[in-house]
């Protein structure tokens, strides 16, 4: 592959490996996130190399929709994940030059695999072995805020202010046991969440004792480590960040829920819950959240993107960090591009600053020694 001379200037031509779909309870939602990143990328720029991954972890090179986008037909809503069977590593690692004069687009990969197997670190491991670029944070960024028990203890090393919480293990004691635990140190009512997922997917309210079994059993589907919260009364703000080592935060925005909480019908299928951006807040509260959203991106390990979720009680403890999200959503209903426009970056700038961030950060680590 030639590269161009300094790593540390923007590419002008990119090979753009859009990875979708993958093998976790949110590989529908990583379609929809996907058709709606190819269509608002610059063609001019990329290379678009769609591929999806199964859900039971074939990857699959989608060509038909390669041919749409270069016939200028509309894709799908959502991106179906079919087309030709194709080698991991050969799809990576791109075509090879014929001779030293061929000029081979440089690949850069954009991970867009919501929760297990792609925001975890597992995908970026592999892409780290294979040395190839990719937007986002790396393998440990991506596995601390992906595990939710994991995050808040690193937020809470790092002083960031949180709700109360518990950490329940399959296996660990009886649930009669934690019960008890929940009701004297958090009390009534908790939310119940899968540590290791994402799209609100797994998540349930328990407003006493006998809820909570069920709402254990439900997560427990998903993942071997629950999270339970303590409920708040808080209004749900959500900032953006972008950038490496010193990154920007955006204007916040609020969700305004639909339903009971903000849970996965809300977020995708009945579209009732509303957006507010920006969130109408104080310019003290706004600097104030701002500065925790990069002080949570940073004490995570995160890079490239990510966006942070708050709770905000007013008159009570102010603000309180719910989680990170290094592959935010990017579809129509989805915060992070929302609150970037809002802030005064478009859509397809924001590909492009993720792609030339990912680049900087490769050329960076390229350049680490590895004698001693």
């Amino acid at each position: 592959m030639v590269l161009p001379p300094d790593p540390d200037q923007p590419l002008e031509r990119v090979r753009l490996v859009v990875l979708y779909g993958g093998k976790s309870a949110e590989h529908d939602i990583s379609c929809i996130t996907a058709a709606h990143v190819m269509a608002a990328a610059d063609r001019r720029r990329y290379d678009i190399v769609p591929v999806g991954i199964t859900r039971s972890g074939e990857w699959i090179r989608n060509d038909k929709a390669v041919a749409a986008l270069e016939e200028g037909r509309e894709l799908p809503s959502s991106l179906p994940v079919e087309g030709t069977s194709a080698s991991s590593t050969e799809i990576l690692q791109g075509p090879r030059a014929v001779t030293t004069a061929d000029l081979i687009p440089t690949t850069v990969v954009l991970p867009l695999l919501h929760g297990p197997h792609g925001e975890d670190g597992t995908v970026q491991g592999m892409l780290e072995l294979l040395g190839v670029p990719y937007v986002g944070s790396g393998v440990l960024g991506s596995a601390v805020c992906m595990d939710k028990a994991m995050a808040k203890v690193v937020a809470a090393q790092n002083d960031i202010p949180q709700c109360r919480w518990l950490e329940y293990r399959d296996g660990v004691g009886t649930t009669e046991d934690f019960a008890t635990r929940v009701a004297d140190e958090l009390g009534f009512p908790v939310f119940v969440k899968p540590a290791n997922l994402g799209s609100s997917v797994g998540i349930s309210k328990a407003h006493d004792a006998d809820e909570l079994g069920p709402a254990l059993e439900l997560a427990l589907r998903y993942d071997e480590v629950v999270v339970v919260e303590e409920g708040v009364t808080a209004r749900e703000i959500e900032v953006a960040v972008l950038g490496n080592a010193q990154p920007e935060a955006s204007l916040p925005g609020e969700i305004l829920p639909g339903a009971e909480f903000y849970d996965y019908a809300d977020k995708y299928l009945n579209g009732t819950a509303g957006l507010s951006i920006p969130a109408q807040l104080s310019d003290e509260a706004i600097a104030e959240v701002r500065e925790l959203a990069l002080r949570a991106f940073t004490a995570l390990r995160c890079s490239g993107m990510a966006r942070a979720d708050f709770f905000y009680e007013e008159g009570g403890r102010g603000w309180l960090l719910n989680e990170v999200n290094t592959i935010p959503g990017f579809t129509p209903s989805s915060m992070y591009p929302k609150m970037w426009e809002a802030t005064g970056l478009s859509y397809p700038d924001l590909i492009d600053r993720l792609v030339d961030l990912a680049w900087f950060r490769h050329g960076r680590r390229s350049t680490f020694s590895t004698d001693h």
